[in-house]
């Protein structure tokens, strides 16, 4: 849990961590499964790493995107009428019992599903794998402009063609610094440092301050 248990992370008998991603995942798919997922849709942050994504599709759950901040998943729950939310670090929100996130629900609910299923923890965090992932904060820019910066657009959209339907990158600037959070997810660790070293460059050269 963080300081104010309203997150909650788990780690399996084998020391790996869990994140809530696959918390998500888990949950997601023991309501699909119990008719509870209304519109057997999960609502998630652009943080979500894309492996969630591809994972519930094959599952027939749906995925709706919200910017970062539990503000906005809840919000977008309460439009959709959606059952289930949250953010990569942990902060699930199930409506079926509250309408805040809570670390000590979201344990006891994770750990219902693994009495109910049979399964190890492991073997449930494994049917939600993480695509490699790289992020690069990139200092005293001009934070704005990353969003209509030509040079950069097209950077964007060339790595996102190489990538195709197995990756992604985002380019995210900081609610509170002159900073522009550059993140690249990919098949492999490799491949998504170097998609993520060559757009932040691109984003240092263009918007220096």
């Amino acid at each position: 849990f963080d300081g104010d248990a309203d997150r909650c992370l788990a780690v399996d008998s084998e020391g790996n961590m869990v994140n809530g991603d696959q918390i998500m995942g888990i949950l997601a798919r023991a309501k699909k499964n119990a008719g509870k997922l209304n519109h057997d849709t999960l609502v998630v942050t652009v943080m979500s790493n894309l492996g969630l994504k591809l994972a519930l599709r094959s599952m027939g759950i749906k995925t709706v995107q919200t910017n970062v901040g539990d503000r906005y998943v809840l919000e977008e729950m309460l439009r959709g009428d959606y059952s289930l939310g949250g953010e990569q670090s942990g902060h699930v929100i199930n409506r079926e019992f509250a309408t805040t996130g809570d670390g000590t629900l979201t344990a006891l609910t994770l750990c219902n599903e693994v009495v109910n299923s049979g399964k190890s923890l492991k073997e449930l965090a494994a049917d939600f794998p993480q695509l490699p992932q790289t992020l690069i904060n990139v200092p005293n820019v001009d934070k704005m402009a990353s969003k209509t910066n030509a040079k950069i657009q097209a950077a964007v959209e060339r790595e996102e063609k190489l990538l195709g339907d197995t990756g992604r990158v985002l380019l995210r600037p900081s609610g509170t610094e002159p900073l522009v959070r550059v993140m690249a997810e990919a098949e492999t660790q490799q491949q998504a440092d170097e998609v993520c070293d060559r757009l932040a460059k691109i984003v240092a050269e263009e918007l220096a301050l």
